[in-house]
């Protein structure tokens, strides 16, 4: 049987933690940015954790992760 391949794109959106959450950065930082006030800006910075309901389907695309 052939290798499974990672999708590249989900490679360098997630990364695995040692307890087996994934991580991944938040949205909405990247443009239209003069309208966002501070403090939501500041709250988008960082990571944050992959929700349960898409945990499946994000380690489906990391198979070696």
């Amino acid at each position: 049987m052939p290798k499974m391949k990672t999708k590249s794109g989900a490679a360098k959106r997630f990364k695995t933690r040692a307890g087996g959450s994934i991580k991944r950065s938040q949205a909405f930082l990247r443009h239209i940015l003069t309208k966002k006030t501070t403090k939501r800006k500041r709250h988008l910075r960082g990571t944050t954790e992959v929700d349960a309901t898409n945990k499946r389907q994000v380690r489906a695309m990391l198979p070696y992760s």
